[in-house]
């Protein structure tokens, strides 16, 4: 079995500041980037990447929308999706940045309640707000609108004013979102949120947009992940898409696939978006813990034909053997010494 660890924000900090890096112990990870194999990649997001590597093509957006719909119970048809998460924008001194909701909770009443105001105000425009999972937003649109918009995960924890969406469609869009933020502004979920505490859900996010298309079947026998898209996409390639285990332990344990694997460790990507270094000093020691010491152990015991990891957006990978593993003359370079490498091109 060929294991392909896709990990977001790998090399996320900058060296510059060494505070990140400092006294980390990963050892196995540094083992395996020191011995295996270089290879340039793409710099691109993992949602990119993982388009691509399903062989689903960039409409006007990557169509993100109707892939995660189908998982999350609808049908997409003929129509064209919009994602349109709920999110709090966050007013600061010189900027209004993104806050999505993976730090902060929505009740599926909250979801609804806020859905239903905004599908009355546009039904007469054939609008039509789905919200399939509380934190997880839908918007139908009665034709393929003149738009092209940007991943939230390229947002999140970021100034807004700098993705805004564009095509020829741009301004009637952002015009929309104003009456939702609007609308959402004085509605009484957000009132009764701000009084407890909670932030508001001020606005949604217009993103991956497409038509729904075949998903041709992978080189992957299988997917593990908890996220939504790579399970998606293992499903509409008629792929097993499984929940990600705690460790590699239980992986290797569990797995019964031949040929090549997908496993989607994305522990550091809130941490990243947000700029945590504790968080994702964290992770790191975890996923070292968990995943690399276990799957490093596995190739060089040969319980593994091999091991790639794709550290997106960096615009490298790395591929690993048993055999790389004993060319003991490569020494072990720290992680912070890789992360330059990465950084500098």
């Amino acid at each position: 079995m060929i294991v392909h660890l896709l990990v977001p924000h790998l090399f996320d900090f900058d060296v510059s500041d060494p505070s990140p890096f400092a006294d980390l112990c990963l050892e196995r990870l540094e083992r395996l980037l020191s011995r295996g194999r270089w290879q340039p990649a793409a710099p691109v997001s993992p949602e990119v990447w993982l388009c691509r590597a399903f062989a689903v093509a960039c409409q006007q957006d990557w169509p993100i929308a109707p892939l995660t719909l189908t998982l999350d119970g609808g049908l997409p048809g003929e129509a064209y999706w919009l994602r349109a998460d709920p999110i709090h924008l966050q007013l600061e001194r010189d900027r209004v940045r993104l806050v999505d909701s993976t730090v902060f909770e929505v009740s599926p009443t909250e979801a609804i309640a806020l859905t239903d105001t905004l599908n009355r105000h546009f039904a007469e425009e054939g609008l039509a707000f789905h919200p399939m999972r509380p934190d997880r937003w839908y918007l139908r649109l009665p034709a393929v609108p003149r738009l092209k918009t940007r991943l939230i995960t390229e947002v999140i924890g970021r100034d807004v004013d700098a993705f805004h969406p564009t095509g020829e469609d741009a301004l009637r869009w952002q015009r929309r979102l104003t009456e939702i933020q609007m609308m959402l502004h004085e509605h009484p979920v957000n009132l009764r949120r701000e009084a407890q505490g909670h932030p508001p859900i001020n606005s949604v996010w217009l993103w991956g947009g497409g038509q729904q298309v075949p998903v041709p079947r992978p080189a992957f026998g299988a997917v593990y992940a908890r996220d939504i898209l790579s399970l998606a996409l293992a499903r509409a390639a008629g792929v097993p898409g499984r929940m990600l285990p705690a460790s590699a332990r239980e992986f290797l344990a569990d797995a019964q696939e031949e040929g090549e694997v997908l496993v989607v460790l994305d522990r550091l990507r809130g941490a990243a978006q947000y700029r945590d270094v504790e968080g994702w000093r964290a992770g790191l020691v975890a996923l070292e813990a968990d995943w690399f010491a276990p799957l490093e152990a596995a190739l060089s015991a040969k319980r593994l034909e091999g091991l790639v990891v794709i550290p997106v957006p960096a615009p490298a990978q790395v591929q690993a053997r048993a055999s790389d593993l004993r060319r003991f003359w490569r020494r072990r370079r720290p992680f912070p010494a890789w992360a330059a490498s990465i950084q500098g091109g």
